[in-house]
């Protein structure tokens, strides 16, 4: 084998489907070539893919990995804002499982060395049925890439160099008795050096375990808002179908006043009209008395039994209302107690405790690409992002506005005789120190104009 075919370490990067298993595999120049925009992957448009970054020794065994995002847009084309260096994550990252070769130095979110790329990474499975670290062991090991393998083979020696020793050299002294036992302790280190890795596994498990009970913890905060909005909202409707209830009652007694009114003054009529025929007959009259006293108690009778079922129906849907209005008070004033709860932390210990927990606050701003913010820089970005933008690209907020809209739009920006600007499109600068205002915003004409006459 000549020396340019000798094998060597090999970069490489692998992408990992939704439904799991290795969908793509390329080396880490091709990688490069696809974020420098050469080539475009059409089949991973507007998607996040899981993606790791390997190192392969000759022997086709992992040494070292990187787990992070990679967000494509609509045409394929990566994040133009990515900048993870995978390479210094390798070598800074701790270890990991032993995957053939030793511990690999492993890159994660539950184990990164630079923390705001933490939020750029993801834990890789480690349970039995899924395994993507084996996955990424069993990929390497069929050789899709095509790489040169290192031969094992030892080279035998010929028979006419063998030679016999002399007879006093056929027992090993006592210092190569000692080298015999040495095996052992070596044999007792890897067993320890085994045991390490597997509890460092177990905490990279329970570290993966603890940010995954976070994520649920918040999203049951939130079902409990949603939960207490809902139940204000059905306490509102419920007041208001009281209301109603109420309503409708004050309205039957009213009917029940006007009803009994309107006997009262039959009754008056018919007494009347009784007295009118006393005159003509004692006996004609105490008939009619008789009969008139009877029907006015029978009707009397029938509307107030009739009044007092309704409003006895009306009563039991009136206490049934006010048991579940109570209920619902109850509710709310649990729900009011453990708001006020959650209020009282205020804004900035909650911003103080998520810090705690490693929380990190991540913004993006061109030029400058996705910023870390300390918790002691909050306020001053919130006052003036772009400042605080500028900053971070080492120009003045000025010079940063210029540039933000030369970025946004790269047109000539100089004025023609007729008043109206140039506008033919030019080179964008995408590093705002390298901006110079009424030169790398305009055209190659009027910067060789304003060259011209700055040397007259």
């Amino acid at each position: 084998m000549s020396m340019q075919n000798k094998p060597k370490m090999v970069e490489a990067v692998m992408f990992f489907s939704e439904r799991g298993g290795i969908c793509k595999q390329m080396f880490l120049s091709e990688f490069e070539a696809l974020l420098d925009g050469v080539v475009n992957m059409p089949e991973f448009a507007e998607q996040q893919m899981r993606v790791a970054y390997v190192t392969i020794n000759p022997r086709l065994l992992i040494k070292a990995a990187v787990f992070f995002y990679l967000d494509f847009d609509e045409n394929g084309a990566p994040d133009s804002g990515w900048n993870i260096p995978l390479q210094h994550l390798a070598e800074r990252s701790g270890r990991g499982p032993d995957l053939g070769a030793g511990p690999i130095r492993l890159a994660c979110r539950s184990q990164c060395p630079v923390s705001w790329h933490q939020m750029h990474l993801w834990d890789p499975s480690l349970s039995p049925g899924q395994n993507d670290l084996v996955l990424l062991r069993d990929a390497v090991k069929r050789n899709n890439l095509g790489l040169l393998i290192e031969e094992d083979n030892a080279q035998a020696v010929a028979t006419e160099r063998l030679q016999m020793a002399a007879e006093d050299k056929w027992y090993a002294p006592d210092y190569a008795l000692e080298e015999i036992a040495k095996p052992k302790d070596k044999l007792d280190q890897e067993q320890r050096q085994k045991a390490a890795q597997m509890i460092k596994q177990q905490r990279l498990r329970i570290s993966s375990l603890s940010q995954q009970h976070e994520e649920e913890l918040a999203k049951f905060k939130l079902a409990s808002q949603e939960r207490y909005q809902a139940l204000q909202a059905e306490m509102q409707g419920q007041q208001q179908a009281l209301r109603q209830q109420e309503e409708l009652n004050a309205s039957l007694k009213a009917q029940l006043a006007v009803q009994a009114a309107s006997f009262q003054s039959s009754r008056e009529e018919m007494t009347e009209q009784l007295h009118a025929l006393e005159h003509h007959g004692r006996s004609e009259g105490d008939v009619l008395r008789a009969q008139f006293e009877s029907e006015m108690q029978a009707k009397i009778a029938s509307a107030v039994v009739e009044f007092k079922e309704q409003i006895a129906i009306r009563d039991v849907e009136l206490a049934y209302r006010n048991e579940q209005d109570t209920q619902s008070l109850q509710e709310i004033t649990r729900l009011k107690r453990a708001y006020t709860e959650l209020a009282s932390q205020g804004g900035d210990q909650i911003l103080e405790r998520l810090a705690k927990l490693g929380v990190v606050f991540v913004v993006y701003h061109p030029g400058a690409g996705h910023l870390t913010i300390p918790l002691q820089d909050i306020s001053a970005y919130q006052d003036n992002p772009l400042a605080y933008a500028a900053s971070k690209c080492f120009v003045t907020e000025e010079q940063y506005r210029h540039w933000l809209a030369h970025y946004q739009q790269p047109s000539c920006e100089a004025l023609l005789p007729s008043g109206e600007r140039c506008a033919i499109p030019i080179d964008r600068v995408d590093t705002p120190s390298r901006f110079t205002l009424g030169d790398s915003n305009c055209c190659a004409r009027h910067k060789t104009s304003s060259r011209m006459r700055t040397v007259s």
